[in-house]
């Protein structure tokens, strides 16, 4: 019996650590920070994990690195002042408290954008300064808002530093967002682009290289924009890898006032392949939609695949009023179909923990790791370990 607590006291510690909750090791065996994985679709945390967490904030782009995202995206749009901020919409209004600071309350404008006249509180109308004094709030009623009114908006500096202190390698995605608009409404005193001071704040945390690179692995990052103006203007300031976002049918490119159909021809992909790495596309036009049911999918991904352009389709969501009804209401079901049957690249997701959790359960080597397997192999570290003794 002596020999017996040993072991029990080993098969807590084997038990206890066998399946932690999200089994990313920091460190690979030189002591270097765990490389990205480039051997399937990039995990993309869209805003960060805002299924769980006010979007673009600090807390819910570590909740993603926790849970396993390969990249953290972000929206970029300035301030008044020209510094360039996380942020989605043009306006405040819908996830942040403006409303509470009555002292804004003269700050509300119309305007013009993408077409469209919009009326609210404007970035482009607040300092960096004021910006700090709001505090962001869950976009969907339907999530956990527990957490509204306790975080800051942060600048693309501090989501840069987010990456960069992660305890592995962890890309950024980030957006040259309403370029249009942005370079309507604010004026750098270098008499420089919207476009040019985000690739200027890339360059100065050390982001350079081109797709795999070695420089570009030790720093990943994607550029991402709906306006292919914007990408063509960078492409001799950067070679870092870039993404052409394509929305839906029935919405134009905000800078040349293209059609969805022209952008996603064969001629049109042969062109912007020079200056990009792949195309954004919403899922929905991907595989179309009727009545809530997925019908058959278009040749897009084969076609972009033609032209070696990557696929990063956007967004995935676990709720039930985003899943179609293909998927019997199980987001699995929904990764399975886009990673392995429609074949792409990389995942925009709102719960990066959902589609990490997936690709581990069904990767080469967690089969291999069966429970099983994984017990047999217990039982005969035990054998080997209690022989001496017997």
């Amino acid at each position: 019996m002596g020999c017996i607590a040993p072991f029990v006291f080993l098969l807590l510690i084997i038990g206890g650590t066998a399946r932690p909750l999200y089994p990313l090791p920091s460190k690979g065996d030189d002591g270097s920070r765990q490389p990205l994985q480039t051997f399937r679709p990039y995990n993309i945390a869209h805003r960060g994990s805002n299924g769980e967490l006010p979007e673009e904030t600090r807390p819910a782009y570590m909740r993603a690195i926790e849970e396993g995202a390969d990249f953290i995206e972000s929206d970029i749009l300035s301030s008044k002042d020209g510094v360039l901020i996380c942020f989605h919409d043009v306006t405040l209004d819908d996830t942040t408290d403006i409303a509470k600071h009555k002292k804004f309350a003269n700050r509300r404008r119309t305007y013009e954008v993408q077409g469209v006249n919009i009326t609210g509180f404007f970035t482009v109308d607040f300092t960096l300064e004021e910006l700090k004094s709001l505090r962001v709030n869950q976009r969907y009623s339907f999530r956990d808002q527990q957490f509204n009114g306790k975080f800051q908006i942060i600048t693309f500096e501090e989501f840069i530093s987010i990456a960069l202190d992660a305890h592995r390698v962890v890309g950024i995605y980030p957006e040259i967002k309403n370029p249009v608009f942005i370079n309507q409404h604010v004026k750098w005193s270098d008499g420089k682009r919207f476009e040019d001071k985000f690739v200027e704040t890339l360059k100065k945390y050390g982001y350079k290289g081109s797709y795999l690179s070695k420089d570009w692995l030790k720093q990943p990052a994607f550029i991402q924009s709906f306006a292919p103006t914007s990408l063509v203007h960078i492409s001799n300031q950067t070679d870092l890898p870039k993404i052409f976002l394509i929305d839906d049918t029935t919405t134009p490119t905000q800078d040349t006032n293209q059609s969805y159909w022209e952008i996603t021809s064969d001629k049109y992909l042969d062109y912007i392949k020079q200056y990009v790495v792949g195309i954004g596309p919403w899922k929905d036009t991907v595989v179309p939609v009727v009545n809530n049911y997925m019908i058959t999918p278009t040749n897009l991904v084969a076609r972009a695949h033609s032209h070696n352009l990557q696929v990063h389709p956007y967004t995935y969501r676990n709720e039930n009023r985003f899943l179609h009804f293909n998927f019997s209401q199980d987001p699995y079901a929904e990764y399975d179909y886009w990673i392995n049957k429609v074949g792409v690249d990389g995942l925009f997701t709102d719960f990066t923990g959902s589609l990490h959790n997936f690709q581990r359960w069904t990767s080469p080597e967690h089969q291999d790791n069966s429970d099983d397997k994984t017990a047999s192999k217990l039982l005969h570290k035990i054998a080997l370990l209690v022989s001496p003794y017997n």
